[in-house]
């Protein structure tokens, strides 16, 4: 293990070790900053299974839905600079949208979950998740699986289409060139979406890990079985092969529910700067009032596909009892499906990241580690 632990935040280097020791992390990195300043970054272990190639300070991984938390920014700064209106209908900037009888969606219900869009009902061919232009016109051609508004269901992979084209149509640029233009180059965040070639070296693949469905999911399941379509539609439509994240067609493409690609010193800082006013040394990323209306809760609830209760922003997830990201009330921020976590908590200035090459999956969206990790961190404030 390597990098800095200020010595009051001790607890968080040894929460990081057992990582590798009881729950066999391969490599990952945890960061933490505290009112603007670094107090903890770390790094360990490997970036390959093999276990040749080890993990250091410019190693970078897949963050998985992480992703979405920093495509709901890119919605807040277009909120916060008059370009989209969150209460207008998504058919106000995408009119071919209206289809299916969708033209009373608003931009807060497709961000927050409640769309009904999760799936696609058509066969889809295998690695359709690299062919935007695909994604889009068919999720603007579906039909909601349930009224829109009156319910939750976790969009996993469709929300960043669905997010992506709306800030394409009222941008006129993609989510990775909206990311790489206005947060990752004049903040010096290094974060990518739709990765360029030259940081293929720097980029640990992922490991294989646990793909078990959690018991309560299964249980929930198994009461309601007349969502099963709609979910295995969610979970298989369209299908990846298997070189999938690995490959340079997906790392190149722009999947802003799943592909970002970064480590946990760049999420911390970003998420840092967040729980800070969304203020920095270099300028204001995004203003308070645009912050508090895009983490105010939209969507709660028991979720449709996994049976979790949830609670969202405007496409952020926000604390929860089930959750458990924090013990601020106001934190925000995203999971990822790899066990990776990024939030922010304005009440203690805190911004938090933690990302992992092998992907968990436990009874609980954030898996063992994460926790430990943030309930060390608290424990040292």
């Amino acid at each position: 293990m390597a990098g800095e632990c200020e010595p009051h935040f001790r607890a968080v280097r040894e929460a990081f070790e057992q990582g590798f020791q009881r729950y066999g992390e391969l490599g990952a990195a945890v960061s933490v900053l505290v009112d603007g300043r670094p107090v903890v970054d770390l790094w360990g272990g490997f970036q390959d299974e093999a276990r040749t190639i080890a993990w250091d300070r410019e190693t970078l991984v897949n963050v998985w839905s992480i992703s979405k938390g920093v495509t709901a920014l890119c919605l807040a700064m277009l909120a916060d600079r008059g370009q989209l209106d969150v209460d207008a209908p998504v058919v106000e900037y995408w009119p071919e949208f209206a289809a299916e009888g969708k033209q009373n969606i608003r931009v807060s219900c497709l961000l927050a979950h409640q769309a009904g869009l999760p799936a696609l009902r058509a066969e889809l061919p295998t690695d359709s998740h690299i062919d935007w232009q695909l994604m889009t016109e068919a999720l603007a051609q579906e039909r909601p699986w349930w009224e829109p508004g009156t319910a939750l269901g976790y969009h996993w992979l469709t929300w960043g289409w669905l997010a992506g084209e709306l800030l394409r149509r009222v941008e006129s640029r993609s989510v990775g060139a909206f990311i790489r233009a206005e947060i990752a180059e004049p903040l010096g965040i290094d974060f990518h979406m739709g990765a360029p070639p030259e940081i293929d070296a720097r980029i640990a693949p992922i490991a294989a890990g646990a793909t078990q469905v959690a018991w309560p999911v299964l249980l929930y399941w198994l009461r309601t079985p007349h969502w099963m379509p709609m979910r295995m539609r969610s979970l298989g439509n369209p299908q990846q092969s298997e070189a999938k994240v690995d490959s340079r067609a997906w790392r190149s493409a722009e999947i802003p529910a799943a592909n970002g690609v970064s480590n946990a010193r760049a999420l911390a800082r970003l998420f840092g700067l967040l729980a800070c006013d969304g203020n920095d040394d270099r300028g204001c990323l995004l203003r308070p009032a645009a912050l508090e209306r895009a983490i105010r809760t939209q969507s709660e609830g028991r979720d449709l596909l996994f049976g979790f209760r949830s609670r969202f922003g405007l496409g952020f997830m926000l604390d929860s009892e089930h959750l458990g990201i924090s013990r601020g009330s106001r934190s925000f921020g995203h999971t990822g499906a790899g066990g990776g976590f990024a939030f922010a908590d304005p009440e203690r200035l805190l911004g938090f990241a933690y990302t992992p090459n092998r992907p968990h999956l436990q009874s609980r969206l954030l898996v063992a580690q994460a926790s430990n990790l943030i309930r060390a961190i608290y424990a040292s404030l």
